[in-house]
Parts: structure tokens; sequence; C-alpha cells
């Protein structure tokens, strides 16, 4: 058994893998007390034989959980490192490690997957695009904030838009906080939208567009394109790396 974590912006998931089944689930928001509710949980957990870990955040928080790996299992994580190739995905960056791991792991999800032509959107603390097409080779991606994250952003630089309320997303909204959640999230859709447009010729003119992270299930109906829900894409994509790498025993 292998315990794969993923330490996203906003949160951290993790999922215990037997042969190619999720076992034993959960996640845990960063306001908790990671170290310790993460070791508590877990020691009722069965023991598992590696821990492989994603990471976009600081060595704070990777701190945290790997205190709470060892006194649960007396095992330390092994970090995965976004590669400039690996499981059949090429990264495009021509400094590779410059890519969120999240990223890459959701394209080997995606190959692994047989998803692929693809675009591949994640939304959540940012919203981040990329193209894969069917030879496993990443054509380049956007980055914008995530549709929160942008009404943060709003309330944080004016001094009269304050709405006392969260607003809904409306075609014509009558309202402050409607307007501010409607243009937020539509200016979301549009980018996804667009990225896809721009990114079909090099796609084989089609490509299937699927959608991840923490706010997908929002923003996927505003999309003008058909969309594939994929939860869990990072933690796929962790264990695809972890079969693969199991033999060298090559993590980072």
């Amino acid at each position: 058994m292998i315990l794969l974590l993923d330490l996203g912006n906003t949160r951290l998931k993790f999922a215990l893998l037997d042969g190619d089944e999720f076992i034993r689930r959960g996640a845990f928001g960063w306001d908790a007390d990671i170290a310790h509710e993460l070791s508590a949980l877990w020691g009722s957990w069965p023991m598992p034989q590696r821990i492989v870990g994603a990471s976009v955040v600081d060595d704070t928080r990777e701190t945290a959980v790997t205190v709470a790996a060892r006194k649960a299992f007396d095992l330390e994580p092994g970090w995965v490192r976004t590669p400039a190739q690996a499981c059949g995905v090429t990264n495009a960056y021509a400094e590779p490690h410059r890519l969120g791991v999240d990223r890459f792991l959701a394209m080997v999800d995606a190959l692994a997957a047989g998803r692929a032509p693809c675009v591949l959107a994640s939304v959540g603390t940012a919203l981040t695009l990329d193209a894969l097409d069917g030879r496993g080779h990443h054509l380049g991606g956007w980055i914008a904030p995530g549709p929160l994250l942008m009404q943060q952003s709003v309330l944080g630089a004016t001094a009269q838009v304050r709405p006392e309320h969260a607003g809904a997303v409306r075609d014509l909204a009558n309202n402050t906080a409607d307007g501010l959640a409607s243009g937020c999230w539509q200016a979301c859709a549009a980018l996804v939208d667009r990225f896809v447009e721009r990114a079909a010729p090099q796609l084989g003119g089609g490509p299937a567009l699927t959608l991840g992270g923490g706010d997908a299930d929002t923003l996927a109906p505003l999309l003008d394109h058909d969309v594939v829900l994929v939860p869990d894409a990072v933690l796929r994509g962790l264990a695809v790396w972890s079969r693969a790498h199991a033999r060298a025993g090559d993590i980072a």
C-alpha cells in the first residue's frame, strides 16, 4: 500500500492506494492543526509501504505533514518534483521545475486514462489551463486567478465595493454582490472556453475538456464546451507515478 499526498494551496488531500484502488481518503484545510490531526487519523489506518507526495505549498506545511507521517508510520514522504519527462508526459517548460507538479501529475493521469488529446482545466485558488496532445506532449498553458481570488482582489483594492452577502452568478446582475460574483465566475469560464479554441488546432480540432479543482462543480455549468469532471486528478497521477517508479525507488 502507498499513502499519496496532494498538498494544494487551499487544503491537503490524501488517499491510501492498495493495488489500483483508493481504500481510504481524507482532506484537511490548512487552518487545522495538520500535524496533530493527521497523526491522530493516520494512527488508525493500515501501514503503508511508502508515502509519496506532491506539494505546491511552503516548507513549513510540508514539514508539518512529514512530522505527522513520522509519528503515525515512522516513514517520511518522498516528494515528487516536476521533471522534464516522466510516465509518457513531456513537459513544455524550458525550466521544467517551474511547472506546478500538480499540473504535471494531472497530465500523467489524463494520458494514462486515455483522455489525451485534451485540455486540462483546474479551478481553485488559481485557474490553470494546459494542452496535452495525444503523444503525451505538453504544449503549454495559461494561469490566472481563480474566481474566488478574483473577488478577493477586487474587495482588497476598492473602498466602496463591500457586499454584505455572498453573490450569486446571474446573466444580468442588479446588485453589487451578484455583479461581483457573476463577473469573476464568467471571466474564468470565458478564459477556459477561449483556451480550448486556441489550443484546438494543435490538438486535432476537437480536444476533450477536463475540469478539476475545488470549484469545478460551480464552473462547469458556465462553460460553452462540453466538460468531463475529473476529481482527484493529482492523486490519480501520483498513483501512476508511484507504480512507474516502484522498482527504481526513484521518487524525486
